[in-house]
């Protein structure tokens, strides 16, 4: 045999096993679907606001024990956790191939889990376990490979990712996914940078009737805060975006306000421009002190979120998979925005999107009741097994990882270079 058939052999032997694997994770995947079904249901009957999510914590938590996992709970945060098998397999001294999963589990106030964090939970569970059954399968690796799922808190309002980045939690990781629902499969969808304001005006109450003149109205610096930035829209970048609502605006129409509160949300496609966008904006805001002569407070959050940093090899192997399991991929705009965008610029990684069966709109009542449908388990399931099947890929194929990571690198470094 020569040495160019040998190399074929030995890739033809490769391949057939691991498609071998990828049957044996949909395999465990399908033996566990009504463990991870309650799982999901348990997430979604108590919805839970961010940083608030102790019992969906404690039921991952839990899972994650069950399965056998090393598991660290209230992980850098007191909602988040760290789940670890391995490493196992490979040779001493070879570096470990460190894959993560994400799950998330905060939900809305008032309609509940309408954009479907259960899901997403469930998600990246069954990823994580269907991938650990299929290398336990295995009676020798050619590399050394750890499997850990974080637990990511308050994705909704405030951050979680960011603040487990900034505690240095995630940056081992050679590789991350995790995968989104909404109303179709796509491997990328446009999401914003974004940073959220309040804004709070601070003036002095008097009676609107018997002596306005001695009262600073509050009211009025909100409604021309809200004006200013209305006025601002025509001079900004067309996909730069601004809106917010006033969350507190007096307590009666013969009381002039003392006190009143706007929270706004900035976005721009690059986090790179939210200077410049906040810089507008706060203008806009003190301009409204001075006219009325209030105080003003403009508390922008601790994290901002980033866009995401696209990773075209991981996107192009995850649509190879999902189309192996019937899933039909499109494109399109979303223009929200996610705290994976920043795990992106850390980790090469990929937030994936997965229909559920129905065409309702996130952050809707429609798609609460839908998330926590029958309905949508065979599609999260599917999901979860092209994400495992893309992990077996990253893991075993020749070369695929040092790839992955080339495209991270010269991404970041267009980045770094304004470029794009």
């Amino acid at each position: 045999m020569t040495e160019f058939s040998l190399l074929m052999f030995v890739s033809a032997k490769m391949a057939e096993k691991l498609q071998a694997l990828k049957q044996q994770v949909c395999s465990s995947i399908d033996e566990a679907k009504d463990t991870l079904h309650g799982l999901s249901n348990t997430i979604w009957c108590h919805p839970e606001l961010a940083y608030e999510e102790r019992r969906a914590h404690d039921a991952l938590v839990h899972f994650f024990t069950e399965k056998g996992w090393t598991v660290e709970p209230h992980f850098k945060l007191e909602t988040a956790f760290r789940a670890t098998w391995g490493p196992v397999g490979g040779t001493d001294g070879m570096a470990v191939v460190n894959v993560g999963f994400l799950c998330e589990y905060d939900a809305l106030p008032v309609i509940g889990h309408a954009c479907g964090h259960n899901l997403i939970a469930e998600t990246g569970a069954a990823a994580a376990v269907g991938l650990k059954v299929a290398l336990e399968s295995l009676e020798e690796s050619p590399v050394p490979i750890k499997v850990t799922v974080f637990g990511t808190p308050a994705e909704e309002d405030g951050g979680g990712k960011v603040d487990l980045l900034r505690e240095g939690a995630l940056q081992d990781l050679d590789v991350v996914f995790m995968a989104h629902p909404t109303q179709k499969d796509a491997t990328y969808v446009p999401v914003l940078a974004i940073h959220s304001v309040e804004v709070k005006y601070h003036g002095r109450a008097s009676h609107a009737s018997a002596y306005p003149w001695e009262g600073l109205n509050a009211l009025d610096a909100a409604v021309l805060a809200y004006s200013n930035i209305s006025v601002l829209r025509q001079q900004l970048k067309t996909d730069w975006r601004i809106h917010g609502v006033i969350k507190n605006g007096g307590v009666k129409p013969n009381i002039i306000p003392d006190y009143t509160e706007l929270e706004y949300y900035l976005r721009t496609p690059s986090h790179q421009d939210l200077p410049k966008l906040r810089a507008k904006a706060e203008a806009c805001f003190r301009a409204a002190a001075i006219a009325t002569g209030c105080e003003v407070e403009i508390l922008f959050d601790k994290n901002e979120f980033f866009e995401i940093l696209r990773n075209r090899t991981l996107e192009d192997l995850y649509e190879e998979n999902g189309k192996a399991l019937g899933m039909k991929f499109t494109t399109g705009d979303f223009s929200g925005s996610t705290d994976f965008g920043n795990v992106s610029h850390a980790v090469p990684g990929i937030h994936s999107y997965f229909y559920i069966g129905t065409d309702a709109l996130n952050h809707t009542e429609e798609y609460t009741a839908a998330a926590g449908a029958d309905e949508a388990q065979f599609y999260t399931l599917r999901a979860a097994k092209a994400l495992a099947m893309t992990a077996l890929d990253v893991i075993f194929r020749p070369g695929l990882l040092d790839r992955i990571k080339q495209e991270f690198t010269e991404a970041k470094l267009r980045e770094e270079r304004g470029l794009k």
